[in-house]
């Protein structure tokens, strides 16, 4: 690997879903454990004086709709706050093609989709002949994924991979085969942007996963993973969980609440 850079990283909210319950967040749990827990959703953004690199695309008005998300501001609204064009974005890391980390992909005609090679099998392969493991991706999306393939416009890994100089990718898959977390050299050192590897802190705490599986087993080994890539337990950020815009600060006060820096250390 090349001498690392040291990058910004940013969480960016775009969408939401109030009304939903703990039961829906994990396998297995204790009836007198539920209640309300909203769950939100990011794009991610690693700044560098050389390089923007987007980590997901977020969804779209229509996939809102149709599966019952709040879109709170389109992925190219929520880029454009701390001033990311998403038509100029070269790079997007894909950690995995659900309709929610990949709905928004038109909106970086530019760029070069980052993935691993068991998640484009997944999503094409004898798997999604089940609606129970289909209901997370949206058709359309793979499609247009294949296009880009024969476009020259996907990147495969297949395991770890160095994606530019401070940031690198690894496969865990679990909640789909193809699954993989991003880990970013950053001023407070190694952050890992944890994706659907655990959706919610607790999940991770609990070593209880959330119950969109293709294997339960590497699920829960995939909490380790996350362990052993960032630099304390501090360093791992979940994929959904509103808490993280209560732990990480704003860049500034007009942001409150829509994006977070990562790079710096969490407040609780």
């Amino acid at each position: 690997m090349t001498s690392p850079r040291v990058w910004k990283l940013y969480a960016v909210k775009y969408g939401t879903l109030i009304e939903r319950m703990r039961r829906e967040s994990f396998v297995k749990l204790d009836p007198h454990d539920d209640g309300p827990m909203p769950i939100d959703y990011y794009v991610w953004v690693a700044v560098s004086p050389e390089q923007t690199i987007v980590i997901d695309t977020g969804f779209d008005d229509a996939e809102a709709t149709k599966r019952g998300r709040s879109l709170i501001r389109s992925v190219t609204e929520g880029l454009a706050t701390i001033g990311v064009d998403a038509a100029r974005v070269s790079d997007v890391i894909v950690t995995h093609l659900h309709y929610d980390h990949i709905g928004g992909h038109s909106q970086f005609p530019a760029a070069k989709f980052h993935l691993q090679e068991k998640e484009m099998q997944f999503a094409t392969g004898p798997h999604m002949c089940s609606h129970v493991v289909n209901a997370s991706f949206t058709p359309d999306h793979i499609a247009d994924m294949v296009r880009n393939v024969f476009a020259g416009r996907v990147s495969f890994s297949d395991g770890t991979s160095e994606i530019a100089p401070g940031i690198t990718v690894h496969h865990v898959g679990g909640h789909s085969m193809g699954l993989q977390f991003v880990r970013v050299l950053t001023k407070r050192g190694w952050v890992v942007v944890a994706s659907d590897a655990t959706h919610f802190y607790e999940n991770m705490q609990r070593r209880m996963p959330f119950p969109v599986i293709y294997n339960l087993g590497d699920m829960v080994l995939a909490f380790d993973a996350l362990k052993a890539q960032a630099d304390t337990l501090q360093h791992i950020v979940p994929g959904h969980d509103p808490l993280v815009l209560d732990r990480y600060p704003a860049p500034d006060d007009r942001l409150k609440g829509i994006v977070a820096r990562l790079d710096v250390a969490p407040t609780g």
